[in-house]
């Protein structure tokens, strides 16, 4: 196997074995699974930089002698990098890339390289700790990987395929990379999420821009808390609003209770009055309780509705409607009176009135409940939604199991905070005393000294 690293700054030597100049990179056209090498970059007398096609006119390459050319330099046609070829050191050497096979973020350390006859193929880069040794120098990499085996740790290379990569430091709407496997709008939103987090924030911007307006929603509703609000905070206002407005209510008001007054505001200002409406209704509830964790999306009818009825109420929803667990039958004054699973609304007849075969001892919670007792009451009846009344018994709301989850998961994660904050703390504390008595034992040697001199 080569290596770019190992190519960068070899001879080039036409068929005369006259040297031309020395290899400076390698271009690849991005519309196959494993690239060929398509163009030889390299930089002859006065580093001026030339291109020529690989095709035409390399003959035979290795990593110690270099490239040898199958014409002679006065019989070389130079050329220029197409729209489709990347040139792999200028353009992925030491660049960020998306592992979207691993869901993370790597730098590429080096690129691998598969000769085939006097063709090249782009393999995959390399993101481990040999693609850098290697750059300082071959031996180098020698050296490590034989500590390594003496010290029975073995120093793997970490060679990621490139139909697994996504480039994040070009435009990607002019470099489309050949991924046969899954790409960044095609992942779930949650391993996008965690994707962007771990990006700055302009390349952040670079690869958001190219997701869809449904990916874009769900990746930033699955983002942590302080890297949603940094990045509304990137965002023009208008594109923020809409991307708000286009988010579950619940969810919206988690992200709009974390913005400043003034953001906020003006948020809401630019979004859609009903939307605007149903945000401003739930930030109206405490934050760690029923009201400020709930949804407002669910389905109530009357009473006196038929089987036949309701299934066309929910049929009629929306597709980006959250999962419906119950439908709840309501009095003419709103008042939660009943329940239906999905599964007794399918086998009941079609002219059944809801209120003749419904389920009628709810349970339920008021919107200032504490979101612990909340959580507890769900796990503990085992029910997919928790409805939300308020003191006439109307329906506000229902807390899902998913918003349970995500309440332990937010509680998880401020519990390990403050256990590092404490660790962190201790190590301070820990470093104070010992340069303290550091300083004391300093003092009283120094007094010693001098007591004896006089």
């Amino acid at each position: 196997m080569l290596y770019l690293s190992q190519m960068l700054g070899k001879p080039v030597v036409d068929s005369c074995g006259e040297k031309i100049g020395v290899v400076s990179d390698l271009a690849i056209s991005t519309g196959e699974m494993f690239p060929r090498i398509t163009s030889l970059a390299f930089k002859g007398p006065g580093n001026v930089p030339f291109m020529i096609s690989w095709r035409k006119y390399v003959d035979r390459f290795d990593d110690d002698d270099g490239i040898q050319l199958a014409v002679e330099a006065p019989d070389i046609r130079f050329s220029y990098l197409q729209p489709t070829e990347v040139l792999l050191a200028r353009d992925l050497m030491n660049r960020q890339i998306v592992d979207t096979q691993g869901m993370k973020v790597v730098r590429v350390n080096d690129l691998k390289l598969s000769p085939s006859g006097t063709q090249l193929r782009l393999l995959g880069a390399e993101v481990g700790a040999r693609g850098i040794l290697r750059g300082l120098h071959p031996l180098v990499e020698r050296a490590a990987v034989a500590a390594s085996k003496l010290l029975r740790h073995k120093l793997d290379e970490q060679i990621i395929a490139w139909n697994y990569m996504d480039l994040l430091d070009r435009d990607l709407s002019e470099v489309q990379l050949s991924v046969t496997h899954k790409r960044l709008d095609e992942l779930h939103p949650a391993d996008v999420a965690d994707i962007l987090e771990q990006l700055d924030p302009q390349q952040r911007a670079a690869v958001f821009e190219h997701l869809d307006e449904s990916s874009r929603t769900e990746a930033v509703s699955e983002m942590e808390d302080d890297v949603q609000a940094e990045f509304l905070d990137d965002l023009d206002d208008a594109t923020a609003a809409r991307l708000i407005g286009d988010m579950d209510p619940d969810d919206a008001a988690d992200i709009v209770r974390d913005l400043s007054y003034e953001k906020a505001e003006t948020l809401l200002r630019l979004m859609g009055m009903d939307d605007a409406a149903e945000i401003r209704r739930l930030l109206g509830f405490k934050d760690g309780t029923a009201g400020g964790m709930m949804t407002t999306q669910f389905v109530a009818v009357e009473g006196d509705t038929t089987v036949h009825e309701a299934i066309g109420v929910l049929r009629d929803l929306p597709e980006d409607f959250p999962t419906v667990h119950y439908v709840y039958v309501t009095d003419d004054y709103g008042k939660l009176v009943g329940v239906l699973s999905m599964r007794t609304l399918v086998l009941s007849s079609d002219d059944a009135r809801l209120g003749d075969i419904m389920y009628e001892d709810v349970i339920t919670v008021p919107p200032d409940e504490l979101e612990d007792d909340v959580v507890a009451d769900i796990f503990k009846y085992d029910i997919p939604a928790m409805p939300v009344v308020d003191e006439r018994g109307a329906m506000l709301g229902i807390v899902t199991t998913e918003d349970a989850w995500d309440a332990i998961e937010e509680d998880r994660a401020a519990e390990k905070k403050q256990r590092s904050m404490l660790r962190v703390g201790g190590y301070v504390l820990a470093g104070v005393l010992f340069l303290g008595l550091y300083t004391l034992v300093l003092i009283q040697i120094f007094q010693t000294i001098g007591l004896r001199g006089a």
